[in-house]
């Protein structure tokens, strides 16, 4: 017995000895293969395969490294004898066919083709193996054939979705986008599956010939067979593009089947907000508040009704929070509208002593340690709104501490490092930044490595004045609504005649910073005109500048709507669409560039 289980752990080692030599052999293969070395790479398939004639990989690579050394005979006759011996493995037929069209005997090919295909009619097990193999050697038509056989052999099967994805390999988008609609069909279940797929051909441009398809797909099953799925794809497609308002429109429809979800309505509220359309927005709120029946969403709702009034600077304002809390109350619920108040009432009113003993109060009501952070860094902005830095930062640093890994604790960190910044003390802002440039939120990632090169390409050399300091001063009084002052330490930096030679000069990144706060500056007290000047010179002092895009924008936009200019805003717009192709303005430039001219947008 004793000798029964050392014989069969000798061939247990045995096996897994020679797995493992396999194994390496077939990875130096691999390594062969990719380097174009044909004739080694088949010199080791040939014994891996004599090894193991049932495993496809072996052949597949071994039939390839033989046609890339044109030993197509060979091929020939090992195919032959292969099928020979096992014809129920009818995948072979398209590496034979393969092989016959590489001879350029294509009538051969054809043949062979059609006996693949032919044999999916007996509900082949192979039938998978078959179309990949027609895939991998680019036969997509043939490919298509073998789904859409095993489909009509076994009802059950379902091929759609390798069916669209070869209609996309051939360019062949309407085919491909009705393969993915009959593929939902068939299942909702499918319909993340298809939003993935379809967003790989979908832009944020309604004119893009994909979009275009891919709606008119939609429009024409939803008038055969009406379903929630089409209006939700709309709805998807028309937020790509930016069309909120239509996509308001599908979500009604959806709401109305189902009155007692919000959710997606809310969700497209926020999208349509942070994109600054607030008149969809809006209208969503508003829809919310309407049919909610649910004072937690009513309130989240008029929130943002409040934010829409306070960007939109709606004079109604603060009667609007009165309303609020005068039909909500006080209390735990509304501290996130309490909030809102003191930020209203700080940056807006210049009011920051009522908004602190708001937050303080607020503070008595929180409920967790992530509401709790939520007020305090409002109370840090109110405190270097009103220049008590150490307050500020004394909440920052709290924060941070309490929720280090958080998105509200790094939202902490970055207002201790600009804090930093506007006091002066580069260092430690720098240090608090260079942890911030891996911070999960992108949107913080980025300001941390907006602030850190700013400070870097700028911060004095051996105590030669170089404008950063002063910079962060204007940026700091800019913070706090001193709009004047912030202009006039503008001005200093540009009367500093040594600052021009030391480092501030026309097309470096401090000159340009300065000018674009100085247009912001200008925009905000409604002197565009000035704005715009301000604007140019970035423009005359470097013209591939990483602001030129921001630039050409925002130039184009104050004259198309605060200068009531249309043709010098299309003008920039067009300068957006030919110069600066990558820019995150281009869609929004041509459409309106497209509108000035008179063209109908859909």
């Amino acid at each position: 017995m004793k000798h029964f289980f050392t014989i069969i752990l000798f061939l247990i080692n045995g096996f897994v000895a020679a797995q493992e030599i396999s194994e390496n052999e077939f990875f130096l293969a691999e390594s062969y293969f990719r380097e174009g070395e044909y004739e080694k790479a088949t010199q080791i398939y040939k014994k891996l395969y004599d090894q193991s004639p049932f495993n496809s990989t072996y052949l597949f690579r071994l039939i390839t490294c033989y046609q890339q050394t044109e030993s197509f005979d060979i091929v020939e006759n090992l195919l032959v004898n292969r099928i020979k011996k096992e014809p129920s493995q009818t995948y072979l037929h398209v590496f034979l066919g393969y092989n016959y069209s590489k001879k350029q005997q294509e009538d051969e090919a054809k043949v062979q083709y059609e006996k693949a295909i032919q044999s999916i009619e007996n509900n082949n097990p192979y039938t998978i193996t078959i179309a990949r193999a027609f895939s991998d050697y680019n036969l997509l038509d043939y490919a298509i054939l073998a789904y859409e056989k095993a489909m009509k052999v076994n009802p059950t099967a379902n091929f759609g979705f390798q069916i669209a994805q070869i209609y996309g390999e051939k360019g062949e988008y309407q085919k491909m986008f009705e393969a993915y609609i009959d593929l939902l069909d068939s299942n909702e279940r499918y319909l993340n599956l298809v939003q993935r797929s379809a967003s790989k051909y979908i832009t944020d441009d309604a004119e893009n010939e994909a979009n275009i398809l891919f709606r008119k797909a939609v429009l024409q099953k939803s008038l055969n067979n009406p379903k929630n799925e089409w209006n939700i794809l709309l709805s998807w497609l028309f937020i790509q593009q930016k069309e909120y308002e239509k996509a308001f429109v599908q979500e009604k429809a959806l709401f109305n089947r189902n009155p007692t979800d919000v959710s997606m309505i809310f969700e497209l509220g926020e999208i349509a907000f942070e994109d600054k359309n607030y008149e969809t927005a809006e209208n969503c709120f508003q829809f919310i508040v309407e049919k909610t029946s649910l004072t937690e969403d009513k309130i989240s709702a008029n929130l943002y009704l409040v934010k829409i009034a306070i960007a939109t600077k709606n004079p109604e304002t603060t009667k609007l929070f009165d309303k609020l809390f005068n039909e909500f109350g006080i209390n735990p619920a509304t501290i996130n509208l309490q909030v809102a108040y003191a930020d209203f009432l700080t940056f807006q009113k210049n009011n920051p002593e009522k908004a602190i003993e708001i937050l303080e109060k607020a503070l008595t009501f929180s409920s967790s340690k992530f509401e709790e952070a939520r007020i305090k860094l409002k109370l840090g902005d109110v405190f270097v709104f009103i220049g008590q830095f150490n307050k500020g930062l004394i909440y920052f640093s709290q924060i941070q501490t309490q929720l280090k890994n958080h998105e509200l604790g790094q939202e902490a960190q970055f207002k201790v490092a600009q804090t930093s910044y506007f006091k002066g003390d580069f260092e430690w802002a720098k240090a608090q930044l260079k942890v911030l440039k891996g911070a999960t939120t992108q949107l913080i990632a980025n300001d941390a490595v907006d602030l850190y090169l700013k400070i870097i390409d700028n911060e004095p050399v051996d105590s030669t004045p170089s404008g950063l300091k002063e910079f962060a001063k204007a940026e700091l009084l800019a913070y706090q609504n001193k709009d004047e002052e912030a202009l006039q330490e503008i001005e200093k930096l540009f009367s500093y005649k040594e600052l021009f030679v030391n480092g501030l000069t026309p097309g470096e990144v401090m000159y340009d910073d300065v000018l674009f706060l100085q247009a912001k500056l200008f925009m905000k007290k409604e002197k565009y005109q000035e704005a715009i000047v301000s604007l140019t010179k970035i423009i005359d002092a470097d013209n591939q500048g990483f602001l030129t895009d921001d630039v050409y924008y925002l130039i184009a936009e104050t004259y198309n709507f605060k200068l009531k200019n249309p043709e010098k805003a299309k003008e920039y717009y067009q300068k957006i669409i030919f110069e600066q192709p990558s820019s995150i303005y281009l869609v929004d430039a041509r459409n309106k560039f497209r509108k000035i001219r008179g063209e109908v947008i859909n």
